[in-house]
Protein backbone atom coordinates (compact mmCIF):
# COMPACT_ATOMS: atom_id res chain seq x y z
CA UNK A 1 0.00 0.00 0.00
CA UNK A 2 3.42 2.38 -0.63
CA UNK A 3 1.03 4.50 -2.94
CA UNK A 4 -1.13 5.10 -0.56
CA UNK A 5 -1.48 9.11 0.09
CA UNK A 6 -2.83 10.52 3.48
CA UNK A 7 -3.94 14.21 5.06
CA UNK A 8 -3.04 12.66 8.11
CA UNK A 9 -1.14 9.67 9.07
CA UNK A 10 -1.32 8.63 12.75
CA UNK A 11 1.29 5.39 13.41
CA UNK A 12 2.93 3.65 14.18
CA UNK A 13 0.46 3.26 17.46
CA UNK A 14 1.83 1.10 20.40
CA UNK A 15 -2.08 0.18 21.68
CA UNK A 16 -4.80 1.04 19.12
CA UNK A 17 -8.06 0.78 20.43
CA UNK A 18 -10.50 1.25 17.37
CA UNK A 19 -13.49 0.02 19.39
CA UNK A 20 -15.54 -0.83 15.69
CA UNK A 21 -17.99 -2.60 15.04
CA UNK A 22 -21.80 -2.68 13.43
CA UNK A 23 -24.03 -1.26 16.80
CA UNK A 24 -23.29 -1.50 20.25
CA UNK A 25 -22.06 -3.86 22.30
CA UNK A 26 -24.05 -5.71 24.88
CA UNK A 27 -23.37 -8.41 27.81
CA UNK A 28 -20.35 -10.17 28.30
CA UNK A 29 -18.99 -8.81 24.98
CA UNK A 30 -18.09 -5.64 26.71
CA UNK A 31 -15.52 -7.21 27.80
CA UNK A 32 -13.30 -7.98 25.10
CA UNK A 33 -11.62 -4.86 23.63
CA UNK A 34 -9.63 -5.99 20.34
CA UNK A 35 -6.35 -4.04 20.74
CA UNK A 36 -4.16 -3.57 17.37
CA UNK A 37 -0.11 -3.48 18.34
CA UNK A 38 1.76 -1.49 15.64
CA UNK A 39 -1.21 -0.27 14.45
CA UNK A 40 -1.94 3.02 12.28
CA UNK A 41 -4.96 5.36 11.38
CA UNK A 42 -5.20 6.92 7.89
CA UNK A 43 -7.44 10.01 7.00
CA UNK A 44 -8.57 11.81 4.41
CA UNK A 45 -10.76 15.09 4.63
CA UNK A 46 -12.28 14.01 8.01
CA UNK A 47 -12.88 10.54 7.32
CA UNK A 48 -10.80 7.10 8.52
CA UNK A 49 -10.20 5.57 5.08
CA UNK A 50 -7.49 2.96 6.94
CA UNK A 51 -7.74 1.07 10.41
CA UNK A 52 -4.36 -1.58 10.28
CA UNK A 53 -1.35 -2.82 10.68
CA UNK A 54 1.77 -0.13 10.72
CA UNK A 55 3.66 -1.88 7.80
CA UNK A 56 1.06 -1.66 4.99
CA UNK A 57 1.36 2.09 5.33
CA UNK A 58 4.58 2.90 6.41
CA UNK A 59 5.91 3.97 3.20
CA UNK A 60 2.93 6.26 2.25
CA UNK A 61 2.91 9.67 2.46
CA UNK A 62 0.58 12.22 4.08
CA UNK A 63 0.58 16.13 4.22
CA UNK A 64 0.85 15.37 8.56
CA UNK A 65 2.55 12.32 10.38
CA UNK A 66 1.99 11.65 13.99
CA UNK A 67 3.84 8.85 15.72
CA UNK A 68 2.56 7.22 18.74
CA UNK A 69 5.31 3.93 19.06
CA UNK A 70 4.60 4.08 23.42
CA UNK A 71 1.00 6.10 23.03
CA UNK A 72 -2.71 4.29 23.60
CA UNK A 73 -5.16 5.65 20.35
CA UNK A 74 -8.70 5.78 20.85
CA UNK A 75 -11.61 7.15 19.50
CA UNK A 76 -12.70 10.49 21.13
CA UNK A 77 -14.81 9.89 23.50
CA UNK A 78 -18.80 10.53 23.01
CA UNK A 79 -20.54 12.23 25.86
CA UNK A 80 -24.61 11.35 25.76
CA UNK A 81 -25.60 13.60 28.41
CA UNK A 82 -24.29 17.19 29.52
CA UNK A 83 -26.88 20.03 30.27
CA UNK A 84 -24.81 22.77 28.52
CA UNK A 85 -25.10 26.02 27.99
CA UNK A 86 -25.36 27.89 31.34
CA UNK A 87 -24.50 30.46 33.59
CA UNK A 88 -24.47 30.97 37.05
CA UNK A 89 -22.83 29.25 40.11
CA UNK A 90 -24.19 26.87 42.55
CA UNK A 91 -21.06 26.23 44.74
CA UNK A 92 -23.68 27.23 47.93
CA UNK A 93 -25.49 24.44 47.55
CA UNK A 94 -22.79 21.89 47.50
CA UNK A 95 -22.11 23.58 51.30
CA UNK A 96 -26.06 22.63 51.40
CA UNK A 97 -25.93 19.32 50.66
CA UNK A 98 -22.95 18.43 52.49
CA UNK A 99 -24.71 19.64 55.46
CA UNK A 100 -27.69 16.81 54.99
CA UNK A 101 -29.98 18.95 52.51
CA UNK A 102 -31.39 16.86 49.18
CA UNK A 103 -31.34 17.98 45.84
CA UNK A 104 -35.24 18.38 45.48
CA UNK A 105 -35.29 20.35 49.34
CA UNK A 106 -33.02 22.43 47.54
CA UNK A 107 -34.77 22.80 44.07
CA UNK A 108 -38.12 23.04 46.10
CA UNK A 109 -36.91 26.49 47.75
CA UNK A 110 -35.89 28.07 44.98
CA UNK A 111 -32.17 26.37 44.10
CA UNK A 112 -30.89 23.83 42.02
CA UNK A 113 -32.48 23.79 38.82
CA UNK A 114 -34.87 26.93 39.46
CA UNK A 115 -31.34 29.06 40.25
CA UNK A 116 -30.03 28.28 36.97
CA UNK A 117 -33.03 28.90 35.34
CA UNK A 118 -33.27 32.69 37.15
CA UNK A 119 -29.40 33.02 35.47
CA UNK A 120 -30.08 31.36 32.54
CA UNK A 121 -33.16 33.59 31.80
CA UNK A 122 -31.14 37.07 32.67
CA UNK A 123 -28.19 36.25 30.55
CA UNK A 124 -28.07 37.16 26.40
CA UNK A 125 -27.44 34.92 23.87
CA UNK A 126 -23.46 36.00 23.62
CA UNK A 127 -23.42 35.46 27.26
CA UNK A 128 -24.29 31.57 27.03
CA UNK A 129 -22.28 31.13 24.02
CA UNK A 130 -19.06 32.24 25.31
CA UNK A 131 -20.09 30.01 28.77
CA UNK A 132 -20.31 27.30 26.60
CA UNK A 133 -17.27 27.67 24.42
CA UNK A 134 -15.62 27.77 27.20
CA UNK A 135 -16.99 24.55 28.76
CA UNK A 136 -16.73 22.99 25.37
CA UNK A 137 -13.06 23.74 24.79
CA UNK A 138 -12.52 22.28 29.06
CA UNK A 139 -14.50 18.85 27.84
CA UNK A 140 -12.25 18.98 24.84
CA UNK A 141 -9.05 18.85 26.76
CA UNK A 142 -9.97 15.70 28.37
CA UNK A 143 -10.96 14.07 24.91
CA UNK A 144 -14.28 14.35 24.34
CA UNK A 145 -14.90 14.77 20.65
CA UNK A 146 -18.84 14.44 20.91
CA UNK A 147 -21.37 15.44 23.24
CA UNK A 148 -25.33 16.11 23.83
CA UNK A 149 -26.60 19.39 24.90
CA UNK A 150 -29.56 20.20 26.23
CA UNK A 151 -32.00 22.92 26.89
CA UNK A 152 -33.80 23.03 30.04
CA UNK A 153 -32.67 26.02 31.78
CA UNK A 154 -34.97 28.43 30.47
CA UNK A 155 -38.24 26.80 31.18
CA UNK A 156 -40.46 29.21 28.78
CA UNK A 157 -40.76 29.43 24.72
CA UNK A 158 -38.27 32.47 24.35
CA UNK A 159 -35.60 30.99 26.80
CA UNK A 160 -35.49 27.30 25.95
CA UNK A 161 -35.34 28.82 22.35
CA UNK A 162 -32.45 31.13 23.22
CA UNK A 163 -30.80 27.90 24.52
CA UNK A 164 -30.85 25.76 21.29
CA UNK A 165 -29.74 28.63 19.24
CA UNK A 166 -26.22 29.04 21.63
CA UNK A 167 -26.01 25.22 20.71
CA UNK A 168 -27.24 25.71 16.89
CA UNK A 169 -24.51 28.58 17.11
CA UNK A 170 -21.45 26.02 19.02
CA UNK A 171 -22.01 23.10 16.58
CA UNK A 172 -21.62 25.17 13.93
CA UNK A 173 -18.11 26.98 14.89
CA UNK A 174 -16.65 23.42 15.79
CA UNK A 175 -14.78 21.70 15.88
CA UNK A 176 -17.05 19.35 18.26
CA UNK A 177 -20.10 17.70 17.19
CA UNK A 178 -22.96 18.72 19.28
CA UNK A 179 -26.38 16.80 19.17
CA UNK A 180 -29.10 19.21 20.88
CA UNK A 181 -32.02 17.87 22.68
CA UNK A 182 -35.12 20.14 24.12
CA UNK A 183 -35.57 19.50 27.41
CA UNK A 184 -38.78 22.17 28.48
CA UNK A 185 -39.88 19.46 30.34
CA UNK A 186 -37.05 19.92 33.32
CA UNK A 187 -38.64 21.19 36.50
CA UNK A 188 -42.02 23.33 36.78
CA UNK A 189 -41.18 26.91 36.32
CA UNK A 190 -42.33 29.11 38.93
CA UNK A 191 -45.15 30.96 37.07
CA UNK A 192 -46.89 27.32 36.50
CA UNK A 193 -46.23 25.68 40.29
CA UNK A 194 -49.83 25.99 40.92
CA UNK A 195 -50.80 23.94 37.76
CA UNK A 196 -48.19 21.41 36.32
CA UNK A 197 -50.81 20.60 33.96
CA UNK A 198 -50.87 23.96 31.88
CA UNK A 199 -47.29 23.84 32.08
CA UNK A 200 -46.96 20.20 30.52
CA UNK A 201 -49.39 21.93 27.80
CA UNK A 202 -47.16 24.91 27.20
CA UNK A 203 -44.44 22.28 26.42
CA UNK A 204 -46.35 20.40 24.07
CA UNK A 205 -48.56 22.75 22.30
CA UNK A 206 -46.09 26.01 21.80
CA UNK A 207 -42.35 25.37 23.21
CA UNK A 208 -42.28 21.89 21.09
CA UNK A 209 -43.85 22.98 17.71
CA UNK A 210 -41.21 25.67 17.64
CA UNK A 211 -38.13 24.01 18.43
CA UNK A 212 -39.29 21.73 15.59
CA UNK A 213 -40.15 24.25 13.26
CA UNK A 214 -36.72 26.00 13.81
CA UNK A 215 -35.31 22.43 13.60
CA UNK A 216 -33.06 22.95 16.76
CA UNK A 217 -33.15 19.87 18.32
CA UNK A 218 -33.08 16.62 17.42
CA UNK A 219 -34.61 14.76 20.84
CA UNK A 220 -37.13 15.63 23.50
CA UNK A 221 -36.38 14.92 26.93
CA UNK A 222 -38.48 14.88 30.55
CA UNK A 223 -37.54 14.62 33.73
CA UNK A 224 -39.82 11.86 34.82
CA UNK A 225 -38.98 11.89 38.52
CA UNK A 226 -41.25 12.44 41.67
CA UNK A 227 -41.49 16.12 42.63
CA UNK A 228 -40.87 16.83 38.28
CA UNK A 229 -42.76 15.28 36.12
CA UNK A 230 -45.11 11.94 36.51
CA UNK A 231 -45.23 9.34 34.25
CA UNK A 232 -48.28 10.71 32.76
CA UNK A 233 -46.75 14.10 31.71
CA UNK A 234 -44.37 13.01 30.94
CA UNK A 235 -45.99 10.48 28.60
CA UNK A 236 -47.37 13.25 26.92
CA UNK A 237 -44.42 15.32 26.52
CA UNK A 238 -42.19 12.95 24.86
CA UNK A 239 -45.37 11.91 22.72
CA UNK A 240 -45.85 15.38 21.51
CA UNK A 241 -42.12 15.57 21.13
CA UNK A 242 -42.12 12.43 18.35
CA UNK A 243 -45.68 14.00 16.33
CA UNK A 244 -42.95 16.74 15.87
CA UNK A 245 -40.14 14.55 14.93
CA UNK A 246 -37.85 14.60 18.18
CA UNK A 247 -36.53 11.34 18.85
CA UNK A 248 -38.05 11.17 22.99
CA UNK A 249 -35.11 10.13 25.86
CA UNK A 250 -35.53 10.65 29.35
CA UNK A 251 -34.24 11.40 32.84
CA UNK A 252 -35.48 7.97 34.31
CA UNK A 253 -35.39 6.82 37.89
CA UNK A 254 -33.14 8.91 39.18
CA UNK A 255 -34.04 9.57 42.94
CA UNK A 256 -37.04 7.11 43.06
CA UNK A 257 -38.68 4.06 40.99
CA UNK A 258 -41.47 5.79 38.84
CA UNK A 259 -41.50 3.23 36.48
CA UNK A 260 -39.68 5.72 34.14
CA UNK A 261 -37.20 2.22 32.56
CA UNK A 262 -40.76 1.09 31.36
CA UNK A 263 -41.89 3.81 29.66
CA UNK A 264 -38.63 4.51 28.17
CA UNK A 265 -39.55 1.39 26.49
CA UNK A 266 -43.11 1.75 26.15
CA UNK A 267 -42.15 4.96 23.67
CA UNK A 268 -39.28 3.16 22.07
CA UNK A 269 -36.87 5.55 23.25
CA UNK A 270 -33.33 5.85 22.29
CA UNK A 271 -31.94 6.11 25.63
CA UNK A 272 -33.44 6.19 29.25
CA UNK A 273 -30.70 8.28 31.53
CA UNK A 274 -29.75 7.42 34.91
CA UNK A 275 -31.67 5.03 36.07
CA UNK A 276 -29.93 4.32 39.18
CA UNK A 277 -33.27 2.80 40.84
CA UNK A 278 -34.79 1.22 38.04
CA UNK A 279 -36.41 -1.93 38.69
CA UNK A 280 -35.26 -5.26 37.15
CA UNK A 281 -39.08 -5.34 35.53
CA UNK A 282 -37.82 -1.94 33.96
CA UNK A 283 -34.41 -3.34 32.93
CA UNK A 284 -36.37 -6.37 31.12
CA UNK A 285 -38.43 -3.73 29.94
CA UNK A 286 -35.56 -1.80 28.17
CA UNK A 287 -33.32 -4.81 27.34
CA UNK A 288 -36.75 -6.20 25.04
CA UNK A 289 -36.99 -2.88 23.67
CA UNK A 290 -33.24 -2.17 22.67
CA UNK A 291 -33.25 0.85 24.96
CA UNK A 292 -29.95 2.61 25.65
CA UNK A 293 -29.28 2.97 29.77
CA UNK A 294 -26.93 5.76 29.85
CA UNK A 295 -25.63 5.47 33.32
CA UNK A 296 -24.08 9.17 34.84
CA UNK A 297 -21.85 8.30 37.98
CA UNK A 298 -20.51 11.08 38.08
CA UNK A 299 -23.63 12.58 39.38
CA UNK A 300 -24.32 9.53 41.98
CA UNK A 301 -21.04 10.20 43.44
CA UNK A 302 -21.53 14.01 44.02
CA UNK A 303 -24.56 13.36 45.18
CA UNK A 304 -23.49 10.78 47.59
CA UNK A 305 -25.67 8.15 45.69
CA UNK A 306 -26.07 4.96 45.49
CA UNK A 307 -24.60 4.50 41.76
CA UNK A 308 -26.60 3.07 39.38
CA UNK A 309 -26.62 -0.93 38.74
CA UNK A 310 -24.96 -1.43 35.99
CA UNK A 311 -23.90 -5.03 35.98
CA UNK A 312 -27.70 -5.76 35.79
CA UNK A 313 -27.86 -3.87 32.75
CA UNK A 314 -25.12 -5.58 31.43
CA UNK A 315 -26.27 -8.82 32.19
CA UNK A 316 -29.50 -8.63 30.74
CA UNK A 317 -27.96 -7.46 27.60
CA UNK A 318 -28.90 -3.74 27.48
CA UNK A 319 -26.84 -1.87 25.89
CA UNK A 320 -24.94 0.45 28.32
CA UNK A 321 -23.68 4.06 27.89
CA UNK A 322 -21.56 6.29 30.32
CA UNK A 323 -22.08 10.02 30.88
CA UNK A 324 -21.06 13.13 32.53
CA UNK A 325 -24.06 14.81 32.87
CA UNK A 326 -22.09 17.73 32.70
CA UNK A 327 -24.47 20.30 35.10
CA UNK A 328 -23.44 23.14 37.42
CA UNK A 329 -25.59 21.68 40.57
CA UNK A 330 -25.23 17.71 40.60
CA UNK A 331 -22.02 16.83 38.58
CA UNK A 332 -19.76 19.96 37.69
CA UNK A 333 -16.92 18.52 35.85
CA UNK A 334 -15.20 18.91 32.41
CA UNK A 335 -13.08 15.75 33.45
CA UNK A 336 -14.71 12.40 31.27
CA UNK A 337 -12.01 10.08 32.02
CA UNK A 338 -12.39 10.73 35.63
CA UNK A 339 -16.53 9.85 34.92
CA UNK A 340 -15.08 6.74 33.50
CA UNK A 341 -12.90 5.97 36.26
CA UNK A 342 -15.69 6.11 38.91
CA UNK A 343 -17.99 4.01 36.43
CA UNK A 344 -15.11 1.65 36.93
CA UNK A 345 -14.53 1.81 40.80
CA UNK A 346 -17.63 3.17 41.60
CA UNK A 347 -20.22 1.16 39.99
CA UNK A 348 -18.31 -1.55 38.56
CA UNK A 349 -17.70 -1.91 35.20
CA UNK A 350 -14.68 -3.31 33.95
CA UNK A 351 -12.43 -0.61 31.98
CA UNK A 352 -13.07 -2.51 28.71
CA UNK A 353 -16.84 -2.04 29.42
CA UNK A 354 -16.37 1.33 30.15
CA UNK A 355 -14.46 2.52 27.22
CA UNK A 356 -17.31 0.97 25.09
CA UNK A 357 -19.59 2.42 26.76
CA UNK A 358 -18.29 5.78 26.10
CA UNK A 359 -17.51 5.41 22.60
CA UNK A 360 -19.68 3.02 20.07
CA UNK A 361 -22.39 2.74 22.45
CA UNK A 362 -22.42 6.27 23.48
CA UNK A 363 -22.46 7.23 19.83
CA UNK A 364 -25.18 4.50 19.49
CA UNK A 365 -27.07 5.83 22.48
CA UNK A 366 -27.18 9.20 19.75
CA UNK A 367 -28.66 7.16 17.21
CA UNK A 368 -24.68 8.04 15.44
CA UNK A 369 -23.25 4.46 15.94
CA UNK A 370 -23.02 4.45 11.79
CA UNK A 371 -20.48 7.72 11.83
CA UNK A 372 -19.36 8.35 14.98
CA UNK A 373 -17.61 6.76 18.27
CA UNK A 374 -15.71 4.21 16.70
CA UNK A 375 -12.37 3.76 14.16
CA UNK A 376 -13.56 2.21 11.30
CA UNK A 377 -13.18 2.99 7.27
CA UNK A 378 -16.06 5.67 6.85
CA UNK A 379 -16.36 6.78 10.06
CA UNK A 380 -16.06 10.67 11.46
CA UNK A 381 -11.96 10.76 11.86
CA UNK A 382 -11.98 12.05 15.70
CA UNK A 383 -9.30 10.30 17.98
CA UNK A 384 -7.30 10.72 20.93
CA UNK A 385 -3.80 9.68 21.71
CA UNK A 386 -3.35 9.24 25.16
CA UNK A 387 0.42 9.22 26.65
CA UNK A 388 0.02 5.72 28.22
CA UNK A 389 1.47 2.46 27.16
CA UNK A 390 -2.10 1.04 27.34
CA UNK A 391 -5.67 1.82 27.97
CA UNK A 392 -5.42 0.29 31.42
CA UNK A 393 -2.98 2.81 32.23
CA UNK A 394 -5.69 5.10 32.02
CA UNK A 395 -7.34 3.76 35.31
CA UNK A 396 -4.18 3.17 36.65
CA UNK A 397 -2.64 5.70 38.48
CA UNK A 398 -5.99 7.55 38.48
CA UNK A 399 -7.08 11.10 38.64
CA UNK A 400 -4.43 12.21 35.59
CA UNK A 401 -5.12 13.36 32.12
CA UNK A 402 -2.87 11.73 30.30
CA UNK A 403 -3.76 13.40 26.99
CA UNK A 404 -1.75 14.31 24.32
CA UNK A 405 -3.22 14.86 21.08
CA UNK A 406 -7.13 15.27 19.96
CA UNK A 407 -8.38 14.75 16.20
CA UNK A 408 -11.73 16.31 15.22
CA UNK A 409 -12.89 15.72 11.92
CA UNK A 410 -8.96 14.69 10.76
CA UNK A 411 -8.22 17.78 12.31
CA UNK A 412 -5.32 18.19 14.95
CA UNK A 413 -7.61 20.70 17.34
CA UNK A 414 -5.90 19.97 20.71
CA UNK A 415 -2.43 18.94 21.85
CA UNK A 416 -0.91 18.91 25.34
CA UNK A 417 2.27 21.49 26.07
Amino acid sequence: MADRDFDLLVGPVGCLVPCHQEGPRRGAAMRELPVLRGGAVGVRGDEVVFVGPWKEVAAATAIRRISAPDATVLPGFVDPHTHIPFVGDRAHELALRLRGASYMEIGRAGGGILSTMAAVRAASEDDLLGAARALARRRLAHGVTTFEAKSGYGLDLENELKQLRVLAALAAEGPQTILSTCLAAHFVPPEYRADPDAYVTLVCEAILPAVASAKLARFCDVFCEEGAFTIEQSRRVLEAGRRHGLLPRLHADEIVDTGGAALAAEVGAVSADHLLTASDAGVARMAEAGVCATLLPGTAFYLRKPYAPARRFLDAGVPVAVASDCNPGSCYTANHLMVLTLAVFGMGMLPEEALWASTLNAACALGEGDRLGSLGVGKRADLCLWEVPSYLHLFYPFAENPLGTVVCGGEVVWESC
